[in-house]
């Protein structure tokens, strides 16, 4: 029996691990696996043309918040080109509320949850004209099995790679859907330093090796050391790792502390500095012990590191989500303002009503209001993301922000303000806007609190972000 596996990535840099977890079991017991990735990016009529040239007798497809409208469309329209397949949804988006599905008739079954065993036993149903139930459940082995690094030579990757060294959470946030599973299952240290080193010799581009797990120092003496062992000058690649800040103890900062710059990359979560908020969300956490050991971490200067913020939690207004930026911003390289999905599957979710939380009908499920939050704020915020992308995330404007934030009242106000003044300076949308103007827009509004020899300051150092990032001669506004 020939099957295909199938991801419609976010975009060419990403690959999907998903497909990999289950290829090795259904490949042990005989079948024809074929993997088929594309990105949301692609032509529609090219995708279905690959995937109807299979011709295989069962399609699997992989969803997710970004691209379930995508599979279904295509599914539906591959179903009337081969209705003689069978055609299997699994993954995160599919795996909860699944009378959402109901009259989909082109839909054999849905995979929810851990689909490794499942599917395998699904489809030797479908080879042998077994019966069987539309919906199957998943179920959690104790330990967790997939051995290796499950990529293969020669695969088109696109430069980021996923590994899971562990699967589960330890915590139970409201708004994440791995609140909706319990315990944690961890490969050894030896089994995932084992993986590293098949790493270091697979033969495919790999920029970044990007762990999964979901709080990958959840046991921290086991983290504490596969980082130490990663010190070591075999391991080259660039790490990524999501890590709880609180669980972090001196050995591991004295660890992190050697690392040389470009090696690693920390992801943490705060989400809000409000206890109400994080009461009301299952994050048992001190937000400033967080920012705190975020913040040492930040200024070693050897580690890049990503904290977020997610706007529409609960008990938030808009004015205490400025607060909690404030309280975040400087303490780490990119701050990143994320907007609260309603997932199907979470307590929140479950609350919808409760919170009076209006969201997008259609994923990825974006809140648009709530009882502590308008619409008119959410698009503020929105707006004031896509300023923060332009202008911060972007890295090109580093010497003007480090000079100019702390001349500012507030590091919100300061970015709401921008993005004021761009919406009432030029009405075309933000990412059309040539990069000389938006130069040009940030000192304009700048100058409306600085000047003197603070303004003859802040030329010099937007000349500097230009000349380093731009590679062309300055425009003459920044040669005064």
């Amino acid at each position: 029996m020939k099957i295909v596996l199938f991801a419609l990535n976010g975009s060419f840099s990403h690959s999907n691990l998903g497909l990999r977890c289950l290829r090795p079991h259904l490949e042990f017991v005989g079948y024809d696996v074929v993997l088929v990735e594309h990105t949301l990016r692609d032509r529609r009529a090219h995708i279905l043309e690959r995937l109807y040239r299979e011709h295989a007798d069962v399609y699997g497809f992989s969803c997710y918040i970004w691209n379930l409208g995508e599979m279904l469309s295509i599914s539906r329209t591959l179903h009337e080109l081969l209705p003689h397949s069978r055609i299997i949804f699994g993954g995160p988006e599919v795996s909860f509320a699944t009378e959402r599905f109901d009259g989909m008739d082109w839909i054999d079954a849905i995979v929810c949850g851990e689909g490794e065993y499942v599917l395998t036993e699904l489809c030797g149903k479908m080879a042998r004209g077994e019966t069987f139930t539309r919906v199957q459940r998943g179920h959690t082995p104790p330990r967790l099995e997939n051995a290796g690094i499950l990529y293969r030579d020669g695969e088109t990757c696109g430069g980021i790679l996923y590994y899971e060294s562990s699967r589960g959470c330890p915590y139970s946030c409201a708004y994440c859907l791995s609140s909706a599973t319990h315990g944690v299952r961890l490969k050894s240290v030896e089994e995932t330093l084992a993986d590293m080193e098949r790493f270091e010799s697979l033969a495919v581009d790999c920029r970044i090796i990007k762990f999964v797990d979901r709080t990958f120092n959840a046991d921290v003496k086991r983290a504490n050391a596969i980082w130490r062992a990663l010190l070591e000058p075999k391991y080259t690649k660039k790490y990524h790792f999501e890590v709880c800040a609180t669980l972090l103890n001196e050995e591991s900062f004295n660890i992190l502390a050697q690392f040389p710059p470009g090696k690693m990359q920390l992801e943490f979560g705060l989400q809000s500095t409000h206890v109400p908020t994080l009461a009301a969300t299952s994050r048992h956490i001190d937000p400033q012990r967080v920012i705190d050991s975020v913040r040492r971490i930040h200024e070693k200067g050897n580690i890049h590191v990503h904290l977020d913020l997610i706007a529409g939690l609960p008990y938030e207004t808009y004015e205490r989500f400025g607060k909690s930026f404030d309280d975040a911003y400087g303490c780490c390289d990119l701050l990143q303002l994320g907007f609260l999905k309603l997932l199907w599957g979470t307590e929140l979710r479950a609350r919808a009503e409760e919170y009076g939380y209006r969201c997008l009908p259609e994923p990825p499920y974006t809140v648009l209001q709530s009882n502590w939050i308008t619409y008119d704020e959410m698009c503020r915020l929105t707006h004031i993301a896509e300023v923060l992308e332009r202008y911060l995330e972007s890295g090109r404007f580093t010497h003007t922000l480090w000079y100019l934030i702390p001349l500012m009242r507030s590091p919100f106000r300061f970015w709401e303000g921008l993005c004021v003044y761009l919406q009432k300076r030029d009405s075309r949308p933000l990412q059309r806007i040539s990069q000389p103007d938006v130069f040009r827009y940030l000192l304009e509004y700048a100058e409306q609190s600085v000047d003197g020899a603070e303004h003859a300051r802040l030329i010099e150092m937007l000349g500097a972000d230009f000349s380093q990032h731009e590679h062309k001669n300055p425009p003459n506004f920044l040669r005064k």
